[in-house]
């Protein structure tokens, strides 16, 4: 009964340390100018603007951000269904 418990605070314990990495990744920000060109990504790998000699393509960026927000929930399931997700990534935290 207490191994839930302790099973249970362990994965808050994940799941606070996710968000906080999250929290540092959106942080990060790359801004590459080329050809006329101008992209800006954060750590998390969404885009922030794409301009064209000057011109904001906001509906481009948001194209691009729910395509890849897609990506990566089919991601997600395909690492659940191989290995459990965080728990096949972790080795079964010891079980």
């Amino acid at each position: 009964m207490f191994g839930k418990f302790k099973q249970l605070g362990e994965l808050n314990k994940m799941r606070q340390q996710a968000n906080m990495l999250q929290k540092q990744l959106e942080l990060i920000i790359e801004t590459v100018e080329k050809n006329g060109w101008t992209v800006s990504v954060t750590g998390d790998q969404k885009i922030r603007y794409i301009k064209k000699d000057g011109e904001d393509l906001k509906a481009l960026v948001d194209l691009l951000n729910e395509a890849m927000k897609k990506v990566q929930k089919e991601a997600a399931k395909k690492m659940m269904e191989m290995g459990g997700g965080f728990s096949g990534l972790l080795g079964n935290m010891g079980n």
